[in-house]
């Protein structure tokens, strides 16, 4: 199965990528290089949301639900004439479940590396959020994934392919940094190379990200 990181690389991520940055009114590149840093660390943000039963039947409802993926039946008609404040309202909303109280230092960090303010990667987050869920259920029904258990492993899989294998060890640090399960602990400090004992990884974001 191919990575999230893959997906960004193909068609239908260059049609995301372009409607994204059109929609938000920010440069392309710089939207692309929020969406390649932001994508992996929400996906692994869920996933480990769902690895406790009650968080992964939550998503699969929803992914059943509302994030089916038929959004992306429609791209063109999402990005024509600016996205519907509903798209972004729930947008804000799958954030705010995901990361939490880490939300805004993610969108400062991602900020920071790809040249953007914070608010303009919310914004793009915002629209982001609801496409890569409807990528999530998509690729629920190609699957047949049917039970809470066996979305663990597609977001494992979606993490792990074969362009995310050192992104997949990088993001494992950044979402636990001292090691007590909790998202994203620590990001500023870890992405911007603070914390030395890590080994540096803020030198390895930018090597991945293409940051300096």
């Amino acid at each position: 199965m191919s990575g999230i990181l893959d997906l960004l690389g193909s068609d239908l991520g260059k049609t995301i990528i372009n409607g994204v940055a059109g929609s938000t009114g920010n440069d392309t590149n710089k939207t692309s290089s929020v969406l390649t840093m932001a994508l992996p660390v929400l996906m692994k943000a869920m996933q480990r949301n769902a690895s406790t039963s009650q968080g992964a039947e939550g998503l699969m409802s929803a992914l059943n639900g509302k994030h089916d993926g038929s959004i992306l039946d429609n791209l063109g008609g999402l990005f024509s004439g600016g996205v519907d404040e509903d798209v972004k309202t729930d947008g804000s909303k799958i954030l705010t479940h995901v990361l939490g109280a880490k939300q805004s230092g993610v969108e400062q960090v991602i900020g920071q590396k790809s040249g953007l303010d914070a608010g303009s990667v919310g914004n793009i987050l915002k629209v982001a959020a609801p496409i890569l869920m409807g990528v999530l259920g998509k690729q629920t029904r190609q699957q047949n994934v049917s039970s809470s258990n066996g979305i663990g492993d597609l977001l494992g899989g979606l993490l792990g392919g074969n362009s995310a294998q050192k992104e997949q060890s990088f993001l494992e640090s950044i979402l636990d940094a001292d090691g007590d399960g909790s998202v994203i602990d620590d990001v500023a400090g870890m992405v911007l190379g603070g914390d030395k004992k890590k080994g540096g990884l803020g030198g390895l974001l930018g090597g991945l990200f293409g940051g300096k």
